[in-house]
């Protein structure tokens, strides 16, 4: 970042966010809003769970295998709230409790034994950051309320009331962040699990009239009209549905109207999730999305009383979907998000992911399990998505890239929010002129390289192939040149072999099928006279988006000069069918 300008933009945010946090902080501390939390006197009603769940893993957590987010602890016999956790990640989904489904799911006294023994440690014993995390405490009281059969049926009454105490705390950390939390995903969570909680149990119904307050608030600030979130994460909108489903049938179920602003989450949300899944049941991977759990992206939808075919476009999130036959192309064509939210956005402005059938071809980087991971701000960069980069930056700018005295607030932020993508594309313009045609633009690179990277991407009305051109066109006369790259990362499932001296690279894919990429060397013209014809070469990379945690892949990349190629046109094509 340029120290001058940067230095003064990073401290009007950072200024605007304390200013924030003083009258939140303020507001919490006093109780206003009537988010107050006291000790429920009883639960009445039980809140249903849609996430699916697996009677296996109930054996596994029983013989003191704890398996949470590629990691996993055997205790040998202790309890797992009084070991060092192996990660911060498995420390939040141990203390988060939605493990506890999978006991539910045995229905065996056993299970029901082990559970309420492990909860019951975990009321005595437990220590630590992850338990006072207003995300995870909003998991955890939703995951009790949900889970409370399980967890209180045949207990005696003193575990009764230690478990009312340790819900009630709970719903005190959360009070708290959905007035004062920082990142406004966490106030969300924090009034969900309020408003469950203010349905689910006798004497929190003032606190729930007060969640349903925050509740319709924030998703009114963060749904956008289209479905997708604020934050452009798709994950995001997997995670909340999950949660807002439910609540709708607790609302109905106590007899008490849902708020309007959760109606309408609910309704826009799972055609956006429809555009961003591709042909193997998976989501997207951009602006923080990794792996996603099919089973529940399945539920849901099998859930969505629409039943709607995916939107093409989604105008305000910024993606758009082309479609024929079994090929899908998911692009980003979105301009960063507001800089509070923006603490998992990427600089993918104008990539793409592809998809033949079930078989993946086209992938981002996506994201790995740790957000901790050293990998995941690299994955954030442009280099990590199917687009161009130039001098290996990125059309975007973070935090963690501020220099001199623009750190310091810069730092602030950091520490508040996490790495914050807070400069990218002023603007991205979007045409589809055609049913199967994209066209976009950003000025991401303008400033830094006076270029404006403008793509073109068409799918064949058989669904055979992918035809693209990339231009980089000055913004002004005298531009200077600069080495750049076009990426195209491939699935790990993908075997990807050159020929014919770079211009064609044979692609073999999961399902059988066999597809080449074709580096279009005339389209640069005159351009290819002075350096030499382009060729295409295969670079090693990550895939961090697998099930089983971040694996070995390549990436075709074509190296070129700006001053002397303005132009590139390439294509996908299918050779032979599975």
């Amino acid at each position: 970042m340029t120290d001058a300008p940067d230095r003064w933009r990073l401290t009007g945010l950072a200024l605007r966010e304390a200013g924030r946090a003083l009258r939140a902080e303020t507001a919490s501390l006093f109780g206003l809003g009537g988010l107050r939390a006291r000790t429920p006197r009883r639960l009445v009603i039980v809140p249903p769970d849609m996430r699916t769940c697996d009677a296996t893993i109930a054996d596994d957590i029983y013989a003191g295998y704890f398996v949470f987010g590629g990691r996993t602890l055997a205790t040998g016999g202790r309890s797992p709230f009084a070991l060092e956790p192996p990660s911060e990640g498995w420390a939040d989904i141990l203390h988060g409790f939605s493990w506890l489904r999978h006991l539910r799911a045995a229905d065996t006294a056993l299970a029901r034994a082990n559970a309420r023994a492990l909860v019951d440690e975990y009321l005595r014993e437990s220590h630590g950051p992850a338990l006072r995390k207003p995300s995870v405490a909003a998991r955890r009281a939703i995951s009790f309320l949900s889970q409370s059969p399980l967890i209180v049926e045949g207990a005696d009454h003193a575990f009764y009331q230690r478990f009312l105490r340790g819900l009630a705390r709970d719903l005190s950390i959360c009070a708290r962040a959905a007035r004062a939390a920082p990142r406004p995903i966490v106030r969300l969570q924090a009034a969900i699990a309020l408003a469950y909680a203010g349905l689910c149990c006798e004497g929190c119904e003032t606190l729930g009239r007060g969640a349903t307050k925050v509740l319709a608030r924030e998703l009114d600030r963060q749904v956008l009209a289209d479905g997708g979130h604020v934050g452009r994460n798709p994950r995001t909108v997997l995670d909340l549905l999950l949660d807002l489903l439910p609540l709708k049938q607790v609302y109905l179920a106590r007899g008490v109207d849902p708020p309007e602003a959760l109606i309408r989450a609910i309704d826009r949300m799972p055609p956006m999730l429809r555009l961003l899944r591709h042909g193997d049941g998976t989501l997207s991977h951009f602006n923080g999305t990794g792996s996603t759990p099919v089973d529940h992206l399945t539920t849901l939808l099998f859930y969505d009383e629409g039943r709607a075919s995916p939107l093409q476009r989604g105008l305000i999130s910024g993606y758009e979907r082309l479609q024929a036959g079994g090929l899908v192309l998911v692009a980003d064509v979105g301009a960063p998000p507001p800089p509070f939210v923006a603490h998992e956005a990427a600089a993918g402005c104008l990539s793409f992911e592809l998809t033949s059938g079930e078989a993946r071809l086209v992938v981002n980087l996506g994201a790995p399990r740790e957000r901790a991971d050293p990998l995941a701000r690299a994955a954030r960069d442009t280099a990590a998505h199917a687009t161009i980069t130039l001098d290996r930056a990125s059309c975007g700018r973070f935090t963690s890239d501020a220099r001199g005295l623009a750190r310091l607030p810069a730092a602030f932020l950091e520490r508040r929010f996490g790495t914050l993508l807070v400069d990218g594309p002023g603007e991205v313009q979007v045409k589809r002129p055609e049913p199967l045609v994209l066209e976009a633009r950003h000025d991401g690179y303008a400033a830094a390289f006076g270029l404006v990277h403008e793509r073109r991407l068409a799918l064949s009305g058989a669904g055979d192939g992918l035809s693209g051109e990339d231009r980089l066109v000055p913004v002004a006369a005298g531009a200077a040149g600069a080495p750049a790259a076009l990426r195209f990362h491939l699935h790990p499932s993908v075997r990807a072999r050159l020929t014919q001296g770079g211009r064609v690279v044979l692609l073999g894919l999961s399902n059988g099928e066999t597809w080449q990429f074709v580096l279009e060397t005339d389209a640069a013209g005159a351009a290819t006279a002075k350096t030499g014809r382009l060729e295409a070469r295969l670079d090693e990379s990550l895939y961090l988006s697998a099930t089983d945690g971040a694996r070995k892949s390549c990436q075709i990349v074509v190296a070129f000069d700006t001053a002397a190629v303005g132009a590139l046109a390439w294509r996908f094509e299918r050779l032979t069918r599975a």
